[in-house]
């Protein structure tokens, strides 16, 4: 009987930590690089657990391609300046990020420019105030 207890708090106690271990690290991102990109708004995806900007960059053969941008969860984004609305749909975004390493197109949002000149900070950033 005691070890079916104890192999049942095992279990539980287990099950209960898993979402924990369920976050993702960022070392899928090369923090040491900072690049800066200008782009057309697609998505701002302001949902749980992170949001998302999604900018179409034209390429070296001036082709415009989606790149993805990871942010911090949307309460987050609020600190460092972001709205549900602060970007559009066809909106021209300024955009510093930590780049994927693999080199697929996405990276860690550092901070972006707004149309309106606004500097405000993405994923790993602190508040930044202008």
């Amino acid at each position: 009987m005691r070890i079916r207890t104890l192999s049942l708090a095992i279990v539980a106690a287990v099950a209960f930590a898993t979402p924990a271990f369920a976050h993702h690290s960022f070392a899928m991102f090369d923090s040491e690089k900072l690049i800066t990109y200008k782009g057309t708004v697609k998505q701002l995806e302001w949902t749980n657990p992170h949001s998302w900007l999604r900018v179409m960059i034209t390429d070296q053969a001036g082709q415009p391609r989606e790149w993805g941008l990871e942010m911090g969860p949307p309460a987050r984004q609020i600190q460092r300046g972001w709205k549900p609305d602060s970007l559009k749909p066809g909106d021209t975004v300024t955009v510093d990020i930590h780049p994927l390493r693999d080199g697929s197109r996405g990276g860690q949002l550092v901070s972006a420019v707004l149309p309106d000149g606004r500097r405000v900070g993405g994923a790993g950033a602190p508040n930044i105030q202008e």
